[in-house]
């Protein structure tokens, strides 16, 4: 089963992205999941979105170096 966000009132999708998913890196990825809600940029409470799977969450985190 995916797994899902029930949003509450003032979440925009980078602080979701950054709470559910370690990192506003994947705005563009959790954007496309729900794309019935493209247009909204701040949401009300009780909107439940689809979170993708992230195979790869530690890379972004890491220097470079350590990649």
């Amino acid at each position: 089963m995916a797994a899902t966000y029930k949003t509450t009132q003032g979440d925009t999708w980078d602080m979701i992205a950054y709470k559910q998913l370690g990192s506003t890196n994947y705005t563009d990825q959790l954007i496309c999941a729900n794309l019935e809600h493209v247009g909204t940029l701040i949401f009300r409470a009780g909107v439940t979105l689809n979170l993708p799977e992230i195979t790869d969450k530690t890379s972004w985190n890491l220097p470079p170096w350590k990649r």
